[in-house]
């Protein structure tokens, strides 16, 4: 997994996940893999998420990255973890130089032009549209999206089961970031299993 782009189109969603018991973390990132989700996001929102990137990279199958990073220290510290892939909630000179220098595939998240024009400073292309509902949902990213053809988005926040398949409609969307595949409290592997392979199977890519 050398590329962000590898990173964005292995499955049509990325799971976000936040894991509070470090007990849940291989059982969550058995389940998704087993369901056909590979690419897995641990984000640094816990005391336990690091170890939760160390439990779930020795899945067989699972990339595990690190989400919510936010700067230059949890990017060292989830290199150190072993996450494969970075995203953070925004884009800042410091986290993307580090980031870059450090050839990890890198996420940043953009809500508007100037965002994606920054980032298009240092090379990248590839963001995510971040939160993405809030931000004003699909007619945004499309206005956004029009005068960067180059570029591709990853949408996260609010999108749910219902609505991934209206993102993913779109050109410029390979992926989509949704925390509905795991109910937060102990994990239900037959559950989380059966929600990754109904991803698989029902938000098609375009």
């Amino acid at each position: 997994m050398n590329t962000i782009d590898q990173v964005m189109t292995l499955g049509p969603v990325i799971p976000v996940l936040v894991i509070n018991d470090i007990a849940h973390a291989r059982p969550v990132a058995e389940a998704l893999v087993d369901g056909g989700l590979r690419v897995l996001e641990v984000t640094l929102r816990t005391p336990v998420a690091l170890d939760a990137i160390r439990e779930m990279a020795q899945v067989d199958g699972a990339i595990v990255g690190a989400g919510t990073v936010l700067n230059e220290a949890d990017l060292e510290a989830s290199l150190n973890a072993g996450a494969r892939f970075i995203v953070s909630p925004g884009l800042t000179k410091s986290l993307t130089g580090a980031a870059l220098a450090s050839g990890i595939p890198f996420l940043p998240g953009i809500q508007t032009a100037s965002d994606i024009m920054q980032g298009m400073d240092f090379g990248l292309t590839r963001f995510k549209f971040f939160p993405a509902m809030a931000a004003g949902g699909i007619p945004v990213l499309k206005a956004l999206a029009a005068p960067f053809k180059q570029c591709l988005f990853c949408p996260t926040g609010g999108i749910t089961q219902a609505t991934a398949a209206e993102w993913l409609a779109l050109d410029c969307v390979p992926c989509v970031g949704g925390s509905w595949l795991v109910r937060s409290g102990k994990p239900d592997p037959q559950a989380i299993a059966a929600n990754a392979r109904m991803a698989c199977r029902e938000l098609a890519l375009g």
